[in-house]
């Protein structure tokens, strides 16, 4: 039981919103080479996921755990496949802009640390069609994290940089 206590909280902390802006604007083309790396554009895409583990429709879901997840206190073998919805805002209702779709699963035994795979699908904008693959091990409950991006296609079919700026309502 203790695993199903665990999925909110997980997907609170690893699919949570980005920076909260004045503008609506879901990418800006910024003109000026990320530091240290020659890269011809630096895209900054800005949106927010929205983790619904209840209701009629949640987009995430549990669809497996291990013999000692109950007792677990990380959920270790907890494994989840997510649908989520991708907003220019924090409200359910503002604009969505795409999905992000995948799995992540409670992949260590000491710490709270997922292993996630999942892909960020595009549906409006300029970037509407393309799509970000990441794939790698998310320490959740660290103030500043990274995950590697391990392909794209249409726009982002190539090397990328991106930044998670992450804000938890608790």
């Amino acid at each position: 039981m203790a695993s199903l206590h665990l999925l909110p909280l997980f997907s609170a902390l690893i699919l949570a919103a980005t920076a909260i802006s004045e503008s609506k604007s879901f990418s800006t083309t910024v003109k000026a080479p990320y530091p240290g790396h020659k890269l011809e554009k630096l895209t900054h895409l800005r949106f927010y996921f929205h983790d619904i583990v209840s209701g009629d429709k949640p987009t995430s879901v549990q669809v497996a755990s291990g013999p000692t997840t109950n007792s677990s206190a990380t959920g270790f073998g907890m494994v989840a496949v997510v649908d989520d919805i991708l907003t220019v805002g924090p409200e359910i209702t503002s604009e969505e802009v795409g999905r992000a779709q995948g799995m992540f699963a409670s992949a260590d035994q000491n710490k709270i640390g997922l292993l996630m795979a999942f892909n960020l699908v595009l549906t409006k904008g300029k970037f509407s069609g393309s799509t970000v693959a990441m794939y790698g091990r998310n320490p959740i409950l660290s103030e500043v994290r990274e995950m590697p991006i391990i392909g794209g296609t249409g726009a982002f079919s190539g090397d990328a940089v991106v930044e998670y700026n992450v804000y938890i309502w608790h």
